[in-house]
C-alpha cells in the first residue's frame, strides 16, 4: 500500500530523515537544501527537492524557530472579530507582513479579558517574534510582562513603558470635530453614547465633554460598550427622556447602527428628527443603506504602522518607545443634518 502524500506509511508526517533516505543523501545535506544554502551541487539539490515532493515533506516551522530563535511570525490579538474596524486594521498589518516575509497568527478575546490573557499565553508558547495588541483589555502588568519576552505594539491604546510602542488616533480631537460639526448645524441637545472600558472610549468622551463645555452646552453621557446591542439599548433610554435629543455622537460605528435601528423602529426619521454620528468610518458606515456620518480613523495606515513598528524592534533592536498618533477626519454622509426646528 502506498503511503499518503505528506506521510510515511500513513502514520506520520515525513521528516528530514525520510527525505534523506529517499534521496540517498545525508540528513545534513537535506537540511542545507531546505535552508537554501549555496554549498550544494545542483544535481543533489534536485534529488533532494524531488524526494521532498514525493513524500510531501513540509519543514517543521516550530523546530526551525527553536534552532534559529526566530519564527518570522507576529501574533495579532484583536478585541472583537464582529467589528469591521479590526478586519481593516488587520489588512494593513498583513500587507506589511507579506512584503517583509512574515506570517501573522490571529486571535481574538471576544471583548473578554480572560480570553485575551489565554490568547496572549498561546502566542508566547508559539514563540512569536513580536506582538500587536489591537484595542486590548489586558492589564498594564500583563502587557509589560509580555514585552519582556517579545516586542509589543499597541493599537488604539498606549502604555507608559520604554518596552511598549503604540499606534493610535487623536480621539479627543476626533470627538471634538464631530460635536463642533453638529453645533454648526444648529444642534444643542447632543448626547454621547459611551464605549465603556474599551480603549479609545475615554478620550472620545473627553473630546465630547470639552466641545460641549466650550459651547456652553449641557451634555449627557449614556453608557455603552462598542456593540450594536449597547447602541440600541442606549437609544431605548433616550426614548424615555422628556425631550429626545436632536443629535447623538456614538463611541463607534457599531453602536451607531444599533442606535439607528432602535430609533427608526420607534418611528423617528434620521436625520430629519435626530442626527447620528459614529466613530471609525468602517465599511459598515459606508453602506448606502446606512450612510453614516462618522469620524474616520485611517485603519489600514494604523495597521501598517503597527507592523512596521514591531519589526523595528525585531529586526533593528530599537529599545526606546515610539508612539504614532494619526489624525482623525470627519466624513459627512446622510445620517446627519440640520437640527429640527
Amino acid at each position: 500500500m502506498t503511503a499518503p502524500r505528506g506521510s510515511v506509511k500513513g502514520t506520520r508526517p515525513a521528516t528530514l530523515e525520510d527525505v534523506a533516505r529517499e534521496a540517498g543523501v545525508s540528513r545534513a545535506l537535506v537540511s542545507l537544501v531546505m535552508r537554501q544554502k549555496p554549498q550544494v551541487s545542483q544535481e543533489r539539490r534536485s534529488r533532494v527537492l524531488a524526494a521532498a515532493a514525493t513524500l510531501g515533506y513540509r519543514p517543521n516551522a516550530m523546530a526551525r524557530s527553536l534552532a534559529s530563535r526566530h519564527s518570522n511570525t507576529v501574533g495579532v490579538l484583536l478585541n472583537d472579530l464582529h467589528n469591521p474596524f479590526f478586519a481593516e486594521i488587520t489588512d494593513g498589518i498583513e500587507r506589511v507582513a507579506r512584503d517583509r516575509g512574515y506570517r501573522i497568527l490571529l486571535s481574538t478575546g471576544s471583548r473578554k479579558r480572560g480570553r485575551e490573557e489565554a490568547a496572549l499565553e498561546a502566542f508566547l508558547e508559539y514563540r512569536v517574534d513580536g506582538l500587536i495588541l489591537v484595542s486590548t483589555l489586558l492589564s498594564a502588568a500583563k502587557i509589560s510582562q509580555a514585552a519582556t519576552l517579545a516586542p509589543v505594539t499597541l493599537v488604539s491604546h498606549t502604555l507608559r513603558s520604554p518596552a511598549v510602542d503604540s499606534v493610535l488616533t487623536d480621539d479627543v480631537h476626533g470627538a471634538e470635530l464631530a460635536v463642533t460639526y453638529l453645533i454648526e448645524l444648529g444642534h444643542r441637545r447632543i448626547v454621547h453614547i459611551d464605549g465603556g472600558r474599551n480603549p479609545g472610549s475615554r478620550p472620545r468622551r473627553q473630546g465630547y465633554e470639552r466641545a460641549m463645555d466650550a459651547a456652553g452646552l449641557e451634555g449627557l453621557v449614556v453608557p455603552g460598550d462598542f456593540s450594536e446591542g449597547s447602541g440600541a439599548e442606549a437609544a431605548g433610554q433616550l426614548l424615555k427622556l422628556p425631550r429626545l435629543p436632536t443629535a447623538v455622537l456614538t463611541s463607534n460605528d457599531m453602536a451607531a447602527t444599533g442606535a439607528m435601528d432602535r430609533l427608526t423602529e420607534a418611528g423617528y426619521s434620521i436625520p430629519r428628527d435626530i442626527s447620528i454620528v459614529g466613530y471609525d468610518n468602517t465599511s459598515l458606515a459606508q453602506l448606502r443603506q446606512v450612510s453614516l456620518t462618522t469620524v474616520n480613523q485611517p485603519r489600514e495606515e494604523m495597521g501598517r504602522l503597527a507592523m512596521q513598528t514591531v519589526l523595528e524592534r525585531i529586526e533593528g533592536g530599537r529599545t526606546e518607545a515610539v508612539s504614532h498618533v494619526t489624525a482623525p477626519t470627519l466624513v459627512v454622509r446622510r445620517s446627519s443634518g440640520p437640527a429640527p426646528a
